[in-house]
């Protein structure tokens, strides 16, 4: 095992709450943040669950002491608030201590405000201004700025694997000595656009999803923002921070089989975990708990079971997903997951995989359904993304 980058500070705002406490509270508690849409007007309304923030643009931005003529999207209000949490909670009191990026995750980017606006701008001036916050580094670029990090702000968009890959490129960067500090993560609201577009596709759940049961109907879309402080050693001695754990292991890779679907024996997430124990010197057996992707879809399910499977054989350790607490987040999923594998390690606590009935046949995975205790030092968490972008994340106890 190699030791990693230390994780220094997390934020995160979700269906199950506005902080690190709250969310921790909320999968202690079996308290799901599944429910009908309310903040979004669509024909969709009450045919489909979701794991929806209840709090309104207004109310965030006021969170935040915006100006009223701010031109933030849904996505970077979340971005932001989770960001300045994970500083906060890193005690980061001067950003330019040392060398700092960002590295910030969304596949929606501001298309909750164009999709609003895009058509009224030529009639009108005054929401013109939402217009130029579609691109997905505007979030970015808006979160940089409110933290005053200048050395390195990258965006990535790979879909589902989004905030892995962000998470992955931060740790890379400061083991070959680019950057001393990273603020990594992602966020992502819901729209009409992915609603819309995820029921085209026929993969969303009108019930609560059932990750991994062989019943499963499909997802419930989600929002949510979570961001990650990774240090050096260096930069953890030097400001003598305390350390909540390492990221150890990271990989990504792509099985090329389809634009949406996995591949049925999960190639790409079979090489993507293997790759991640390799850069942790982790054997198979030495992972205590596996933060499964889980999205309750017919495909990813039977796709990443089948990939555990050849990476585990007989020996997988306790598995959950955790989507059925927060609705799948998108890009912002693997953040989110990654703050609560975390949170696993310093609680040595496996969260439920809710509304399981009936294992897969194929694969007869088990996941864990009631909250378990048990000493965890290594967390194997993964991620796969449309396209087939497959990243895997490993993260050990400090």
């Amino acid at each position: 095992m190699v030791k990693g980058i230390a994780i220094t500070g997390m934020g995160i705002i979700s269906s199950i709450g506005n902080t690190v406490e709250e969310n921790y509270k909320s999968l202690t508690n079996i308290t799901p943040g599944i429910s009908e849409i309310e903040n979004i007007k669509t024909n969709h309304k009450s045919h489909i669950k979701v794991g929806e923030v209840k709090m309104s643009n207004h109310n965030l931005a006021v969170c935040l002491k915006l100006p009223k003529n701010h031109n933030y999207s849904r996505t970077a209000l979340f971005g932001e608030i989770a960001a300045k949490q994970a500083v906060k909670n890193a005690k980061i009191k001067d950003i330019n201590s040392c060398r700092t990026g960002l590295i910030s995750a969304t596949s929606v980017g501001g298309m909750d405000l164009t999709e609003k606006y895009f058509y009224s701008q030529f009639q009108e001036t005054k929401n013109r201004r939402f217009i130029t916050s579609h691109s997905a580094g505007d979030s970015s670029t808006k979160i940089a700025n409110s933290l005053g990090i200048t050395d390195f702000v990258s965006t990535i968009s790979t879909a589902c694997s989004s905030a892995a890959n962000a998470i992955m490129l931060g740790a890379r960067m400061i083991k070959a000595g680019k950057l001393d500090r990273v603020i990594v993560g992602g966020s992502d609201c819901m729209s009409k656009f992915t609603i819309n577009g995820f029921k085209t596709l026929m993969i969303l759940s009108e019930t609560n999803c059932r990750p991994f049961d062989a019943n499963r109907t499909g997802l419930n879309l989600g929002e949510a923002a979570a961001f990650l402080v990774l240090e050096s050693d260096e930069c953890v001695k030097k400001e003598n921070k305390k350390v909540l754990a390492y990221v150890s292991g990271y990989a990504n890779a792509n099985d090329a089989f389809h634009q949406t679907a996995s591949s049925k024996n999960g190639e790409g997430a079979t090489l993507a975990m293997k790759k991640a124990l390799k850069v942790a010197n982790l054997s198979f057996k030495e992972i205590d708990y596996i933060n499964a992707h889980g999205t309750a879809t017919e495909n990813n399910d039977a796709s990443e079971s089948a990939a555990i499977c050849s990476v585990f054989g007989k020996n997988i350790p306790s598995i959950s997903s955790t989507k059925a607490f927060t609705g799948h987040t998108l890009a912002a999923a693997a953040a989110i997951e990654a703050v609560y594998s975390v949170l696993a390690l310093q609680n040595n606590m496996v969260f439920p995989n809710l509304n399981f009935e009936t294992p897969i046949a194929e694969t007869n995975i088990i996941p864990e359904t009631k909250l378990v205790q048990k000493e965890l030092n290594h967390v194997l968490s993964n991620s796969f993304g449309f396209g087939g972008n497959c990243s895997t994340l490993i993260f050990s106890k400090a």
